[in-house]
């Protein structure tokens, strides 16, 4: 009969500053979770879903001949009682494993309805359980599972992830989305709201395969060349060192939790080992909806538990991969949509009033000429309503002065084919008002009077007649 041989590895990294990874290893089941939400307890939601998880199948003595990570100490669990019989095998492990998954979610929902704090946090998760021939995956989130057989590196879960959307609809390529500086943001994650579930997948197994579940802090720096190459080492102890030592030299900066295991002949030395915030961080009871009372396993841990979970540093870095799925993010959806919707209804109506401004026209002055302008004659303080169309030759000076009054008060007209009618019909006007000059009527020369011996007194010599101005009407 095989079974999994495994070691295993969590911890904080470079960056972070507190584990929000937990895990979860034995010869029948491996299960890594990463949890999110940064100050909405992520740690906590992840070592929900290992402490309800962890509970579907009997657990052997514990050892820590097999796990490389420091020794940990688990807290007291408070998951529901588990309804796996033992053994599970072949499809039925399938729904184990996602029944698990959602009793998880529901706890963390319970969590949540009960401290409001705690409201976002959310968690991965990736499992796999072997029944000695079978290995079923149950998989949300963009932690991953892999399988190295003879050599050859496969990938057995899919990330829901916003980047990987992308390449799957072939818009980016694998290469662009490991550089993607979005590509920690998830579509689908285990977080108390419903319709999550998880990926199923039956994978056979031989003996001589080597399986590696990892948060993103490995997956997500370490590229699939070298996990190939690490998961081809000699033992699965080396296996784990170069994994961590990999992750840690691209920067460390989310938590590392790893589980690498070999499908080996059951030898009796079964082990189990819990991994980082599932080994730590205390659960608080949730009170049971209909009797009102905590639901436990262990009774006896009641009042070593505090009624609210106990405050998280804030992680400012780690909200950002849940911004596609923010809790109850339903009920700001109506808002969001109203004011969506009075927004397209205001742009809308800005648009259509802007082109219809720029169908009308008047006449009246820029500087010195009269102007075609294109807009509204109207005036608003800080604002143009219009734009100069034409500048025409004519200057206002040319005008009579009632003229001159109606161009600079703007003259509105229904159509640019108006407005030109209109600047010619000023035109005309200028050229017949102009006062014509006075014309000097020449004098008549007097004629010599005859000799006389003795002068004679000449009349007066004529004035000029004055010529007449004529005023044309409208001038």
């Amino acid at each position: 009969m095989a079974e999994l041989r495994f070691v295993s590895h969590s911890e904080i990294g470079l960056v972070r500053k507190n584990n929000q990874d937990s895990g979860f290893a034995s010869p029948t089941l491996l299960v890594v979770a990463d949890g999110m939400g940064g100050a909405a307890a992520g740690d906590l939601a992840s070592a929900v879903a290992i402490d309800t998880i962890r509970h579907i199948v009997p657990e052997p003595p514990s050892t820590d001949a097999a796990s490389t990570a420091a020794p940990v100490t688990a807290a007291p669990s408070t998951a529901a009682p588990s309804t796996a019989k033992a053994p599970t095998t072949g499809e039925e492990m399938l729904e184990v494993l996602a029944g698990a998954i959602h009793q998880a979610n529901d706890r963390i929902a319970d969590l949540v309805a009960s401290d409001f704090s705690l409201d976002g946090m959310g968690t991965t998760v990736t499992s796999a359980m072997f029944d000695g021939t079978d290995l079923g995956v149950a998989h949300i989130g963009d932690s991953r599972a892999y399988l190295l057989r003879d050599g050859v590196l496969e990938q057995l879960t899919h990330d829901h992830s916003w980047v990987q959307s992308l390449v799957d609809e072939g818009k980016i390529s694998v290469d662009e989305a490991a550089i993607h500086p979005h590509r920690s943001l998830l579509l689908k994650v285990l977080n108390g709201q419903t319709a999550n579930d998880p990926d199923l997948t039956m994978v056979a197994l031989h003996p001589g395969d080597r399986l590696m579940l990892c948060s993103d802090g490995v997956c997500g720096l370490v590229d699939d060349a070298m996990i190939a190459e690490a998961l081809g080492r000699d033992t699965i102890e080396e296996a784990l060192a170069l994994l961590v030592s990999e992750s840690l030299a691209e920067g460390g900066i989310d938590n590392i939790t790893v589980i690498v295991a070999d499908v080996v002949e059951a030898d009796g030395t079964a082990d189990t080992a819990v991994l980082g915030a599932a080994a730590e961080r205390v659960i608080p009871p949730v009170p049971h909806p209909r009797t009102g009372q905590p639901d436990l396993i262990e009774d006896t841990v009641v009042n070593l538990r505090p009624t609210k979970a106990a405050a998280v540093p804030r992680d400012d870095s780690d909200e950002a991969r849940y911004n596609p799925l923010p809790p109850k993010r339903f009920r700001f959806v109506r808002p969001i949509v109203l004011i969506v919707a009075l927004l397209l209804v205001l742009g809308a109506g800005v648009g259509a009033a802007y082109a219809w401004t720029r169908t009308q026209y008047f006449v009246g002055a820029e500087g010195q000429q009269v102007t075609i302008f294109r807009g509204l004659s109207q005036s608003v303080p800080g604002l143009s309503l219009s734009t100069v169309f034409e500048v025409q030759p004519l200057t206002v000076a040319e005008l009579p002065p009632y003229y001159q009054e109606r161009v600079r008060a703007n003259i509105d007209v229904s159509s640019l084919e108006s407005a030109r009618q209109t600047v010619a019909e000023l035109t005309e006007t200028a050229k017949r008002c102009v006062e014509p000059k006075p014309t000097a009527k020449p004098t008549p020369k007097a004629s010599a009077p005859p000799a006389s011996p003795s002068p004679e007194p000449t009349s007066a010599p004529e004035s000029p007649a004055p010529t007449a101005t004529t005023t044309l009407p409208g001038c």
